[in-house]
């Protein structure tokens, strides 16, 4: 049986590379990229210690569900606004887009 350390070392790893992802990047679609990252390392976290706790609980596969929902509609809202702003300026670099400042 994998120890539960093992797991948290997997997921501290991915959420580090997502946050590295997130800080790093100019390309809108990478930043979304890192986002998600991060929120699978959640998951990862949500479903071992619902694994090595209380079994016959089902609260961790539950926020694991919920989590993969707020996820989708992340991706489709977030790719809808990337596609609207290069039809309309023709880049997705984040630096760049300036349409909400004054």
């Amino acid at each position: 049986m994998i120890p539960l350390s093992w797991y948290l070392i997997l997921s501290a790893a991915l959420f580090s590379i997502g946050l590295f992802g997130v800080l790093s990047r100019k390309n809108a679609v990478a930043i979304l990229l890192g986002v998600e990252l991060m929120l699978n390392a959640v998951n990862i976290n949500l479903v071992s210690f619902w694994r090595y706790g209380d079994v016959s609980m089902m609260a961790g596969q539950v926020f694991a569900i919920i989590v993969f929902a707020v996820a989708a509609a992340e991706v489709a809202v977030g790719l809808a606004l990337v596609i609207s702003v290069y039809r309309r300026l023709d880049t997705v670099i984040a630096d760049e887009i300036d349409m909400m400042k004054w």
